[in-house]
């Protein structure tokens, strides 16, 4: 039993039909939810005071950064703020704008005398009066914003549109302008200062000159004039080059000739330095040599012919000889020449150069300042430039950043309410909220509901379900459809009964109202009907009902014998159906549960189990009470009813958990007071158990008149089809 009390529950999921059972159910509730808000919704609808809607359109555009363009005519825009449409529409409802409508409208004295009876009102009073008539909604993917106004008068809405708008713009527009001549404003106190500082520097520069003695013949000039111009530096650069290569030739060939033998140097010095009279000096000589070494042959050595060119070669070598000395000696003179000219030329450039850096770091503080000077000077040019551009741009007509593009125009029809729109939204709220309210009242309802929540719950089957507003089957007739639900009943408890020697049965339940008296008694009826001895015992002792149902009188009863008033067959009466007895519950004793625990009670039950084939006993609820508990420990079997929708299902548990600890026989479970008509889930017990079935089966019956076991027979083939 513990493990049957402990054992989770499976997850399960609403299917569709669960869906819908649930509407069906709470239909009440989800059509009053509906009407009502759906009423509601109308009528506010029809009693809002109409009111027209004038939209008036304006382009916008981001101001520059700086105030007014750099000194360079630059003009800087800021980058892309993802904040500004948003921004820009704080500003058009804070006082700078709406503020100067309400000024130029003189809306404070306009709106309290039409809306305050009369009263001036303040600004920010109106403020917040204008700002719920307006609303403010940009056009996607555009630099366009539209300004829409509610109004009950189409005139007045497009009025305060159009000026809206217009203050708007005249608010960025002055905006702009100020922040220009402040700009201005700045460059011309910066020019004045600019002027002071020119002037302090201009005459620090003029002291300085004074002072270091600088010659500065050019005002425009910020270095000093060099000694050499770059022209002359140029010409300089050049000659010393031509006088290095001439030098450099003339030592060369000076170093080759000095080289030479004395005989070598005659054949190549003329091919170097050309020189007539050296050439004519070699070609006599070698015409006379050719004449000697002809005459040799021809004469002897003595011969006069030979003695006078020997004569002539004599003479000729030295007078070569002191040509060649003279060219070496006029060579080695220019190149030292040369020399003294390259050294000469080298030396004045140097002193040249020398005298400038001298004159340059000796000069140095007056050409800095000097050329701060001139730096002052050229700015402070573009500054008054500049000054004088911004003051003829603001007086130039420009492209506005605010544009109107799109004027506000009266409203042909009202825009709010919006009937229609209101009417349905109404009905659509209401569905919806009373669905939801539905759906959580469900939620909300731990009740029992459905055969698969029970014996998923209590892990027992459901013997039965019992239909709504059901009463005593003898007055409905014992033909009726709600008797059929009691034959189904009586059918599984034959199933449920393991032995044929379990004859006691109790009704218990959790809480009071469930329907256990009507149970038994209607249980009793079908198993008299069927041919059996029933006896019905009344032993709800705290309330008895069950003689009333059967018009009995409870002066004796169970009490009564069990106290040893009177005997079994005087407390057991007879009742208008065939086959079935009662006995009732007798006068109230002051305490019952030694009464039902007493051995005389377990006497009459086994005695009584002799006389009748089932015996029926009504019990108060279970939990409070012990005298239901100790009825279930004495019989054989034990049927729990639980109510449709009225106990919490942990109530009806804890019932269960109380039969089983005191060890009755927990048969299985009676759903009692099923609304059949809206729980579908039920539908089979109702529609096929009470429906065409059932009334065909009493058309069979009018033509084969016999009961008994073909009642059984029927009552067996629906449980079959059950389980």
């Amino acid at each position: 039993m513990d493990s049957l009390q402990h054992q989770p529950q499976q997850e399960t999921r609403l299917h569709f039909l669960d869906y819908w059972r649930i509407i069906r159910i709470r239909k009440a509730i989800i059509i009053t939810v509906f009407l009502i808000t759906a009423i509601v919704a109308t009528a506010v609808t029809f009693l809002l005071p109409e009111s027209y809607a004038s939209t008036a359109r304006i382009r916008i555009e981001p101001d520059s950064i700086a105030d007014i363009t750099g000194v360079g005519n630059h003009v800087t825009y800021a980058s892309y703020d993802p904040y500004f449409i948003q921004t820009e529409f704080e500003i058009i409802q804070d006082r700078v704008v709406l503020g100067k409508v309400i000024e130029a409208l003189n809306l404070n004295v306009e709106w309290g005398k039409k809306y305050f009876g009369g009263e001036t009102l303040k600004t920010p009073e109106t403020m917040e009066f204008l700002k719920k008539r307006m609303s403010l909604m940009p056009v996607r993917n555009t630099k366009l914003i539209g300004i829409t106004v509610y109004s009950e008068d189409k005139n007045d809405a497009a009025r305060l549109a159009n000026a809206i708008a217009e203050a708007y713009r005249n608010y960025r527009r002055d905006l702009r302008n100020q922040l220009t001549l402040n700009g201005i404003k700045v460059l011309e106190d910066q020019f004045k200062s600019d002027q002071e500082q020119i002037q302090a520097v201009q005459t620090n520069v003029d002291n300085l000159r004074h002072e270091l003695s600088v010659n500065d013949s050019d005002p425009n000039s910020m270095i000093p004039t060099p000694t050499l111009s770059q022209e002359q530096l140029r010409n300089y650069n050049a000659m010393r080059l031509e006088g290095e290569t001439r030098y450099m030739k003339l030592e060369k060939q000076l170093t080759q000739l000095q080289a030479l033998s004395p005989d070598k140097m005659r054949d190549v010095l003329p091919t170097l330095i050309p020189d007539v009279a050296l050439s004519d000096l070699l070609n006599k000589l070698h015409e006379s040599q050719q004449a000697f070494v002809t005459l040799t042959n021809d004469y002897s050595p003595a011969d006069l012919h030979i003695a006078r060119v020997q004569s002539m070669i004599d003479e000729l070598n030295p007078q070569i000889d002191a040509r060649v000395t003279g060219i070496m000696a006029s060579l080695e003179n220019q190149v030292q020449s040369e020399k003294a000219a390259l050294d000469s030329l080298t030396a004045s450039v140097e002193t040249a150069k020398e005298k400038d850096q001298l004159d340059f770091s000796k000069g140095q503080p007056y050409w800095e300042k000097k050329r701060e000077l001139g730096e002052k000077i050229e700015f402070h040019k573009l500054l008054g430039v500049k000054i004088a551009q911004e003051r003829l741009d603001l007086e130039i007509p420009k492209t506005s950043i605010v544009e109107i593009t799109g004027p506000a125009e009266p409203g042909d029809s009202p825009v709010k309410p919006n009937k229609t729109l209101n009417i349905v939204l109404g009905v659509v709220i209401g569905l919806i909220m009373g669905v939801g309210l539905a759906f959580f009242i469900e939620y909300l309802d731990t009740s029992v509901k459905t055969i698969d929540e029970v014996e998923r719950a209590f892990q027992s089957p459901v013997l039965g379900v019992i239909p709504q507003n059901v009463g005593y089957l003898v007055d409905e007739g014992l033909e009726s459809p709600h008797a059929e639900a009691y034959r189904v009943l009586r059918t599984n408890i034959l199933f449920s009964r393991k032995d044929e020697k379990l004859k006691t049965v109790v009704v218990v339940s959790a809480g009071a109202g469930e329907g256990k008296s009507i149970t038994v008694i209607n249980l009793a009826t079908v198993f008299a009907q069927a041919g059996q001895r029933v006896l019905v015992v009344d032993s709800d002792l705290r309330r008895p009902t069950l003689h009333k149902l059967l018009h009995i009188s409870n002066n004796i009863g169970l009490t009564n014998y069990l106290l040893k008033q009177n005997k079994l067959e005087e407390i057991i009466l007879p009742t208008s159906v065939p086959m079935l007895d009662f006995m009732a519950s007798g006068k109230l004793p002051s305490t019952s549960m030694s009464i039902l625990g007493s051995a005389q009670m377990k006497e009459m039950v086994a005695e009584l189990k002799q006389r009748y084939d089932f015996i029926f006993f009504d019990s108060p609820p279970i939990l409070g009470v012990s005298d239901a508990s100790v009825l279930a420990s004495e019989v054989d079997m034990v049927i729990q009813v639980i109510q449709y929708r009225r106990y919490p299902q942990p109530m009806s548990i804890r019932a269960k958990q109380l039969i089983e600890k005191v060890g009755g026989n927990l048969i299985g479970i009676l759903l009692n007071n099923i609304n059949m008509s809206q729980d579908e889930s039920y539908y089979y017990y109702t529609g096929y158990s009470q429906g065409n079935y059932y009334y065909s089966r009493n058309e069979d019956a009018q033509e084969t008149p016999t009961k008994g076991k073909d009642s059984d027979d029927t009552d067996v083939i629906g449980i079959k089809q059950k389980y």
